[in-house]
Order: C-alpha cells, then structure tokens, then sequence
C-alpha cells in the first residue's frame, strides 16, 4: 500500500469518526489503457468531499452523482465497468481507449 492509500484510508477512518457516511471506490481491474492501476482508492464522503482518485475526473464524477443520488453502496457492494462501449467512451470522456471496472462499497 502506497502512502497515498494510506491517506486515502486515514482520511476516511476520520469521515467516519466525524459521523459521515463513505463510499470507498476500488479499481478492481483494467483493460488496455488506464488512467490508474488496480487497487487504486478514492472515497467519497456523504456530502461529496472526496479523497484519492480513480482515472482523473470522468469516473470520478459519475460515482460522485451516483453517492449523491444515494445509488451507491445502499446494501452490498457494486462493481461498474467504465469504457467497455464506445458510447461509455463518449460519455464519460475516458481518454485512454481501455476500460476500468470500479468497486464501490
């Protein structure tokens, strides 16, 4: 765990301590290009601050909205592939060409 992580996880673990709710979102896996490696974290706090970084900014953004529509980690966790269609290409602007499956929890 690199020291980014490390303050991505204290930095959460304070959120929490504080008493707001947190997704964290992993890179689980990638395909082709990628922004960021598996294993990557960031988490996003229940009033959209957030923490650590998953591509730089286009899926950020999306479970951003995601947090706040409360669609995200209700019950269990949820994995979302980004990039796997050319409209999610488009649509979330992805840069790289490759494709990145994201964990939220």
């Amino acid at each position: 765990m690199n020291s980014m992580d490390v303050e991505v996880i204290r930095t959460a673990m304070d959120w929490m301590n504080r008493g707001h709710r947190v997704v964290l979102g992993t890179v689980v896996r990638t395909w082709g290009s990628s922004p960021r490696p598996p294993g990557s974290l960031m988490i996003i706090r229940d009033d959209g601050q957030v923490a650590g970084s998953l591509s730089g900014g286009c899926i950020e953004d999306d479970l951003i909205q995601r947090v706040a529509r409360g669609e995200l980690a209700l019950r269990l966790p949820q994995v979302t592939s980004y990039g796997a269609a050319a409209e999610e290409v488009q649509r979330f602007g992805l840069p790289c060409g490759g494709t990145s499956r994201v964990g939220a929890a």
